[in-house]
C-alpha cells in the first residue's frame, strides 16, 4: 500500500522560508520515479488550490502564478521524496499543504494523497 507523508510545515514569520517534504512508502524507487507529483494547498473556508507539479524524472516542473518566483518543486527519486521549497512566505500562503501522486497512465484523477502539513505564516 503506497502512502504519502508530508512534513516540514510549521509557523514562520512573513518573509521566511520552509521546505516541505513528501515521502512515499510502500513503493520502490524505480516505481516512484514514474509518478507525477503535485502539491496543493487549502486554507480554511476555501477550495483546494493547485500549487506545483513535477513530472516523472523531474525534467518538467511548473508552479502556480500565485507562488511563481517564490516556490520551487523538486524530487529525489533515490529517497522517494518530493520537496516544495517555499521562500518569501506571505500570510496568504497559510494553508494545509498536501502532496498527491498520479501513476502511469496518468489519469486525470490522483491515485494517492498525503494527510497534509500545516503552514502558518504570521505577519
Amino acid at each position: 500500500q503506497v502512502q504519502l507523508v508530508e512534513s516540514g510545515g510549521g509557523l514562520v514569520q512573513a518573509g521566511g522560508s520552509l521546505r516541505l517534504s513528501c515521502a512515499a512508502s510502500g513503493v520502490s524507487g524505480t516505481r516512484f520515479s514514474t509518478y507525477a507529483m503535485d502539491w496543493f494547498r487549502q486554507a480554511p473556508g476555501t477550495e483546494r488550490e493547485f500549487v506545483a507539479t513535477i513530472n516523472w524524472g523531474g525534467s518538467t516542473a511548473y508552479v502556480a502564478d500565485s507562488v511563481k518566483g517564490r516556490f520551487t518543486i523538486s524530487r529525489d527519486d533515490a529517497k522517494n521524496t518530493v520537496y516544495l521549497q517555499m521562500n518569501s512566505l506571505k500570510p496568504e500562503d497559510t494553508a494545509v499543504y498536501y502532496c498527491a501522486a498520479r501513476v502511469p497512465p496518468y489519469k486525470a484523477e490522483y491515485d494517492y494523497w498525503g494527510q497534509g502539513t500545516q503552514v502558518t505564516v504570521s505577519s
